[in-house]
């Protein structure tokens, strides 16, 4: 009994506790409805904002110059064609009998995930592929987890599952005809087709 009682009164505390929190201050509004305290914009078009110590302070939007700007958008824009010319590269080969990701390709693929997850209608078909030597069967399956590593690549970086889409091809569709390292080389691949 001593428990049920104790229960109900730290309930009623803890109540009493939230309607004392939630109770205005019975501080009035200004003809704006803010608080004296809070300036939305300052006479100059810029926004501040309050730095905490009751001085003039903070950081001001309109201190930034024309110059300042024009160099932080050139930035920017800098910044998006770069990760659109790595998104040119569709194709990542990979080393004999493995399906690792081999550190060069994992920039251009963080970009191309960060595509897709800026674009969430866009869709990828991620194309496994492999050379001549081995079976029919197991170059099927080495292909279909290279395309099951680029997936979970994208996916870990911000694509969305239900834009990705995995298919094998084995050794049925070589980039390159003939035999040889340089040969191979080139059909040890993934490559991406957006639609």
């Amino acid at each position: 009994m001593n428990l049920s009682m104790s229960s109900k009164m730290f309930a009623m505390l803890l109540a009493a506790g939230l309607v004392a929190g939630c109770s205005s201050t019975g501080e009035t509004m200004d003809e704006e409805g803010y608080g004296s305290d809070v300036e939305a914009i300052d006479q100059e078009g810029g926004a501040t904002v309050y730095d905490g110590t009751g001085q003039e302070g903070g950081v001001s939007s309109s201190a930034m110059t024309d110059e300042e700007r024009a160099a932080a958008q050139r930035k920017a824009e800098s910044e998006q064609a770069a990760q659109a010319a790595l998104r040119d590269v569709t194709t990542f080969y990979f080393d004999f009998d493995t399906s690792e990701i081999k550190p060069e390709a994992r920039e251009v693929l963080i970009a191309h995930a960060r595509y897709l997850a800026e674009n969430p209608r866009a869709e990828v078909r991620i194309e496994g592929h492999a050379d001549e030597r081995g079976s029919k069967e197991y170059n099927l399956a080495l292909g279909e987890r290279r395309a099951n590593a680029v997936e979970r690549f994208l996916i870990v970086n911000g694509a969305s599952r239900g834009q990705t889409e995995t298919v094998s091809y084995g050794e049925e569709k070589p980039a390159v005809r003939g035999s040889g390292e340089n040969v191979w080389a080139q059909n040890r691949r993934v490559e991406l087709v957006f639609d």
